[in-house]
């Protein structure tokens, strides 16, 4: 079963529109996850929110958002007013350009959601949108109002729907002359360029998900799991990286044990289930 909407309205084109729907493209449901309990009782605690002042609890139904216009000096904003604020992206993703994906910059990209039509009736409007990108080798910008933010959106075609992956703003994306402009010019020898490029080589393969795994996820699960069965607890080995003395000799080492290294097998197929869901089962139930 799919996920629940993140946001429904149109889909526009100029004067073509369709009714669509935005779902999360990911999800952190099998991460581990801890909550927050009081040592002596075992028991669980709750945040809550205190006047700075006072000291005194504020009960949820005094709560309210405030915007500081100086120090300690706000503007209180009620939900109704924020909700009152109306635009057009509230409900519509209205293309406004298209542009070619590589002219979009990775430190851009936010997040990424899938974008489908809601009805039959919509359906081709929809298709109509999404074979014009792909012919066109383009996707398209836009903007749509999503947890109270307007956001740009990357629409671009997959299969038979749009992945719509929300942007970043100019402002939000810091500059890379700030952190790279120090960084001193280096004219490298061409032996050592060749053994670096020789060890990337070896190690070219392609991008499979299924073969990474979290390994500090699934540490995590087996200190719950040694927990629940009350034994003790293994510190997990650490490995020290070395100061390269010579960057020439350890080169050639890296080429050598790439040599050696044995050929890796096809990738299994995935299972139905990941290491860490199943982890997460056994550990319910031990004890």
């Amino acid at each position: 079963m799919a996920p629940r909407p993140n946001w429904k309205g149109y889909l526009k084109l100029s004067l073509v529109s369709c009714p669509v729907a935005l779902y999360p493209a990911t999800t952190t449901s099998e991460r581990v996850s801890f909550r927050t309990l009081n040592r002596e009782t075992g028991n669980r605690v709750r945040r809550q929110f205190v006047d700075e002042q006072t000291g005194d609890p504020v009960e949820s139904d005094n709560q309210i958002k405030g915007y500081e216009v100086a120090k300690g000096e706000f503007i209180q904003i009620e939900d109704d007013e924020i909700k009152a604020v109306q635009l057009e992206s509230n409900h519509t993703i209205d293309i406004e350009r298209f542009v070619p994906r590589s002219a979009i910059d990775g430190l851009y990209l936010d997040s990424p959601y899938f974008l489908a039509p809601t009805d039959r009736v919509g359906e081709e409007a929809f298709a109509v949108i999404r074979d014009a990108m792909r012919a066109e080798k383009m996707v398209g910008l836009a903007r749509v109002v999503l947890f109270r933010r307007e956001r740009i959106l990357m629409l671009e075609p997959r299969d038979k729907g749009i992945v719509a992956t929300s942007l970043r703003y100019a402002n939000e994306v810091h500059a890379a002359s700030a952190y790279f402009d120090e960084i001193p010019a280096t004219e490298l020898p061409k032996q050592m360029l060749d053994l670096a490029k020789h060890i990337i080589e070896k190690m070219t393969g392609k991008f499979e998900p299924d073969q990474f795994e979290d390994r500090y996820e699934n540490a995590l699960i087996e200190l719950i799991r040694s927990k629940q069965k009350g034994m003790p607890i293994k510190p997990q080995p650490t490995h020290r990286q070395t100061n390269v003395i010579n960057l020439m000799d350890a080169l050639r080492r890296s080429v050598e044990g790439a040599k050696g290294e044995p050929e890796r097998a096809p990738a299994k197929k995935a299972p139905t289930k990941t290491r860490a869901s199943r982890a997460k089962g056994k550990a319910r139930k031990a004890g």
